[in-house]
């Protein structure tokens, strides 16, 4: 056997280890046993590949990019490269450069669910909901099972405000998949939007036996605690999950909607004002915010952030606006 046909055999040999760590969750032994199976055969585009896969697996989305483009530097045929690259480069925010990988691939993959879905993600992304939701539709054609087509077409619904389509694509997402994170979540949020306050602590509870560390479910569950109005239960779930996730606005909201039920309007404000000062949309923060100011007699200050939540069509702020600013 030659040297060349010896290292292809050893590269070959790394690669299937690496495949069995991969499946086995164990992500770092996977990376080690990829960058030996590339060290032996530095044209094995499916070790590059692996290794990009294994690289999101562990949160290095940027170095996956940079991998996945030496696979396709490889072998520029090797289409499911790009897929990834495209996923990847959603992840990054390079939102022309996974345009151009889904537009190479975008014949090979015409009868691919995954490859609707990398694109309605994009089409998401670009603010062009019509699109994705287009999108999601032929993935779901091509796999009525693809349940993160399911749960981001019900996100897109739930934001349009039909929550009676949102709710079925979530419902029938746990149905594949009883332990979907995203749909557990929405569906609580739907059911305090539907003052089924219970409903939404159990939804959030089923996400919180699967990780109690989820800051998203923590919130949103003494959110739920708020409107019931066990108080004390809320903070301490909000402020757990703000030590898990400072900057999260909605639990940022939340801690101030909690102390200006507790009659601690300072405290309230400083909770809204760290909330806007993250500058990403959280409902009716503005409005909440320029009620407690006009509680303070500010009124000035008060109108001119209700002004600023109309521009984010908070309706708290609109109305507000319309009844003490004209």
């Amino acid at each position: 056997m030659s040297c060349s046909e010896q290292s292809k055999k050893d590269a070959a040999d790394f690669f299937l280890k690496a495949n069995q760590s991969f499946v086995q969750k164990n992500y770092t032994e996977a990376l080690r046993l990829y960058d030996e199976a590339i060290d032996k055969n530095p044209e094995f585009s499916d070790a590059y590949l692996n290794k990009g896969l294994c690289l999101l697996k562990l949160n290095r989305p940027a170095d996956a990019y940079e991998v996945l483009t030496e696979a396709i530097k490889v072998d520029p045929s090797f289409v499911q490269a790009n897929l990834v690259r495209a996923e990847t480069a959603l992840v990054l925010g390079k939102l022309i450069d996974a345009d151009n990988d889904l537009r190479v691939i975008e014949k090979e993959y015409k009868d691919s669910s995954r490859f609707f879905l990398v694109r309605g993600n994009l089409s998401d992304a670009k603010g062009q909901p019509s699109l994705s939701i287009s999108d999601y539709d032929r993935a779901l054609q091509l796999d009525k099972a693809n349940v993160e087509a399911l749960v981001n077409r019900g996100a897109i619904y739930y934001k349009q405000g039909d929550i009676v389509l949102a709710q079925k694509d979530f419902k029938d997402a746990l149905a594949i998949r009883p332990s979907q994170i995203e749909a557990l979540n929405n569906l609580g949020l739907i059911a305090i939007h539907e003052n089924k306050l219970d409903d939404a602590v159990n939804m959030f509870d089923r996400i919180l036996n699967l990780n109690p560390a989820n800051a998203f479910a923590l919130n949103n569950k003494g959110y739920a605690y708020l409107k019931l109005g066990k108080l004390e239960e809320a903070s301490k779930l909000i402020d757990r999950s703000l030590d898990i996730d400072p900057r999260n606005g909605y639990a940022l909201r939340n801690m101030g909607i909690y102390y200006q039920k507790s009659g601690q309007a300072d405290k309230a404000l400083i909770e809204f004002k760290k909330a806007i000062d993250i500058a990403e949309p959280v409902d009716e923060l503005y409005g909440l915010t320029g009620k407690l100011l006009l509680e303070k007699n500010d009124k000035v200050a008060a109108c001119k952030i209700w002004k600023q939540g109309i521009v984010l069509k908070d309706p708290i702020a609109i109305a507000e606006f319309e009844k003490n600013c004209k």
